[in-house]
């Protein structure tokens, strides 16, 4: 039997049921401890050797946690979600996720959904390197953290997104990033049927289909993302004269590019909440438009386009499927997103994201949400174990750069 402190048998108890048999549970339970304790790699070997188990002759049996046990990733996310929201929602904001996609770099012959991908990390504008590994797409709670003082990404669902040769192999038609990242969007509504959600991503997600089906749901979504300069952009349509067929949209408007360059542009000066924590000032110009590719159903959307006084960055557009949105709001919420791209990184370098060497097919899609899970989880503890007082922040004599 694991002896565990009662905080976190605390944290621990609403995932016991969802595991069935308590001889699981308790496997899973050394586990999850051991991927917290255990330095670089973390295999089951390493869990284990951590635990002190170094000579369980018989442990196989913790690794049929992985890949034969029956228990649901779904339920698991779900219950993280209930814990994740009990302990950082304030019930007074919308709910903000963001969406996004990374790489885990795998080799090996028996990993079935192993595609071949551009390496985001180490490719530029001018040099493309591709890469061997699993793409998993990942929602993640934006919330502000109090004893960090800033919003952190918390991983709730991930599910893995296989490459098209996977599907071909199988004589299966594949499924787009945006039509998997819908279905996670589907899934996040039916648990929080009465909350107002907004999903936040990169411009992989600036597709009007996708945004289409979000903003056409029973109980809509909003999606904010980046947009093109030179998207089309058209007045709503008129009201229908009653011969012919009707219009889908209305006058052409100028491009966001057009706009830019137009000395007759009203700009107006605002602060608001920047990378990094800091307050920045931007010029903005905001408007509500049609975007509307032949073909497509047209969206409506609220666009806005921000430019640096100081010339620091390029000019950025973005885009909220709600028209209703301020733009200071969109502004702010996508610039969270940011710290989706810092909990992946954070994942591989404190829970060894991408060092497990799993091969099963059903090992695989476990392991690598638990581990992003498990950064939820453990942000949770330590926001129960901190209490009334900052978590002290290890650091060297020689680096004095306050953590904000």
């Amino acid at each position: 039997m694991l002896n565990l402190p009662t905080q976190f048998i605390t944290l621990l108890n609403p995932f016991a049921p969802l595991f069935y048999g308590e001889t699981t549970w308790e496997k899973a339970k050394t586990l999850v401890v051991g991927a917290i304790l255990a330095p670089g790699k973390r295999t089951v070997s390493s869990a284990l050797r951590v635990m002190g188990l170094s000579d369980e002759k018989n442990f196989s049996k913790y690794h049929h946690v992985l890949n034969r046990a029956v228990w649901s990733s779904l339920e698991i996310s779900q219950a993280l979600l209930s814990l994740l929201l009990n302990t950082f929602d304030s019930l007074q904001e919308p709910l903000v996720f963001g969406l996004d996609e990374t790489i885990e770099r795998r080799w090996g012959a028996k990993i079935t959904a192993r595609g071949i991908y551009r390496d985001p990390v180490r490719s530029s504008r001018s040099h493309m390197v591709k890469t061997s590994g699993l793409r998993w797409i990942s929602a993640m709670l934006l919330t502000k953290i109090p004893w960090a003082q800033r919003v952190w990404a918390l991983p709730v669902l991930t599910t893995l997104a296989p490459s098209k040769r996977y599907y071909e192999q199988r004589g299966r038609q594949g499924k787009t990033l945006t039509e998997r990242a819908y279905q996670i969007v589907c899934q996040l509504r039916r648990w929080l049927p009465d909350r107002q959600l907004v999903v936040v991503g990169d411009s992989s997600y600036a597709v009007l289909d996708f945004l289409h089906a979000c903003q056409t749901m029973v109980q809509p979504v909003t999606v904010i993302t980046r947009l093109r300069l030179d998207a089309g952009l058209y007045d709503p349509r008129p009201p229908y004269a009653g011969s012919g067929r009707p219009r889908i949209k209305g006058k052409r408007q100028p491009t966001l590019e057009a706009r830019l360059l137009d000395a007759d542009t009203i700009w107006t000066s605002i602060t608001v909440e920047w990378y990094g924590g800091e307050q920045c000032q931007i010029e903005i110009v905001s408007g509500t438009s049609l975007w509307y590719h032949s073909g497509k159903v047209p969206v409506p959307i609220r666009w806005v386009l921000i430019r640096d006084p100081l010339g620091e960055f390029d000019p950025l557009a973005f885009l909220s499927t709600d028209q209703d949105v301020t733009p200071i709001q969109i502004i702010e919420w996508f610039v969270r997103r940011w710290q989706v791209e810092v909990t992946f990184e954070e994942a591989r370098a404190h829970l060894g994201v991408e060092t497990q060497r799993q091969w099963s097919d059903l090992a695989i899609d476990r392991t690598t949400p638990a581990l992003l899970g498990l950064f939820s989880w453990l942000t949770v503890a330590a926001h129960h174990l901190q209490s009334d007082h900052s978590l002290p922040v290890r650091q060297a004599a020689w680096y004095t750069r306050l953590y904000r």
